[in-house]
């Protein structure tokens, strides 16, 4: 275990110097949220899920959606250190004519199951696609990854009750609970607390767990699994601006890109 957690870490530190590196070439981009999210997605995808670069649409494989797209220079780091297509496609984001553009595309990015943006319409989809793979009798996990800025959409709240009333224990949805969006404290913009309860409420199979502890995530993943007649949500604690000393915990960086010298400075602190 100790060698995994290891391993997932160097993924996780190259994840984040990317995520910075490519917001800053672009000019734009989404960081703070990103950031926080690193571990979750390297866990998903470098320990947990079932999928195949060379097969990016199979049938039987495990599906993502990203509900809060606005984070996709996280899932593109992940994608490309995967190997879903080169990195050198990092440095292109939000390039006209790119490929990577400012949220996830299933139409032109390997790797990307759904195409996501609009908060909130993320969650839906996973709802769907786990549906279609119980009556499809398919083996597949669904996972998502909702912001809990984004629980202040009541779309999230209509799929949170289809999921439960349709028993999709082949869901696992993730909330990055880092406590901030773009216009300041969630507690203060629109409060999504409790949210545990909330998730209870409405017939779902609730775990807490750090955000950014490796081991914590995984072993909320195999509670999950044990889980056989409702869906699970982990709520997770996080950090926004996680790994950059300057950006953690500041909802000024949920859409501001790093110039230059703040993206020299925050791949220094990165690479310690």
């Amino acid at each position: 275990m100790e060698n995994k957690v290891a391993q997932l870490k160097e993924i996780a530190s190259r994840v984040r110097k990317n995520i910075v590196s490519m917001i800053a070439e672009s000019g734009s981009g989404h960081p703070g949220g990103s950031l926080s999210a690193v571990e979750i997605l390297v866990t998903l995808y470098f320990n947990e899920m079932n999928v195949n670069i060379e097969a990016p649409k199979d049938e039987n494989r495990d599906r993502f959606v990203l509900s809060k797209g606005h984070a996709a220079p996280a899932l593109y780091s992940v994608l490309a250190e995967k190997g879903f297509f080169d990195k050198s496609e990092l440095n292109k984001l939000r390039k006209t004519g790119a490929m990577l553009q400012g949220h996830p595309n299933m139409t032109y990015t390997k790797g990307v199951d759904m195409s996501t943006g609009s908060l909130g319409q993320g969650i839906s989809a996973a709802v769907g696609m786990a549906l279609a793979g119980k009556i499809d009798k398919k083996a597949y996990k669904v996972f998502a990854l909702l912001g809990d800025g984004e629980l202040e959409e009541g779309q999230v709240w209509e799929a949170a009750m289809a999921a439960a009333h349709y028993k999709l224990n082949n869901l696992i949805a993730f909330v990055d609970n880092n406590g901030l969006q773009i216009d300041g404290k969630c507690e203060d913009v629109m409060n999504p607390a409790p949210i545990s309860n909330k998730f209870e409420a409405f017939n779902w199979n609730v775990i807490c767990a750090d955000g950014h502890d490796f081991t914590a995530l995984m072993d909320a993943i195999k509670e999950a699994y044990k889980v056989t007649d409702k869906p699970t949500v982990i709520v997770c604690k996080t950090v926004k601006g996680k790994g950059v000393s300057f950006m953690e915990n500041e909802a000024g960086w949920h859409g501001t890109a790093p110039n230059k010298e703040q993206c020299e400075k925050a791949i220094e602190e990165l690479s310690i």
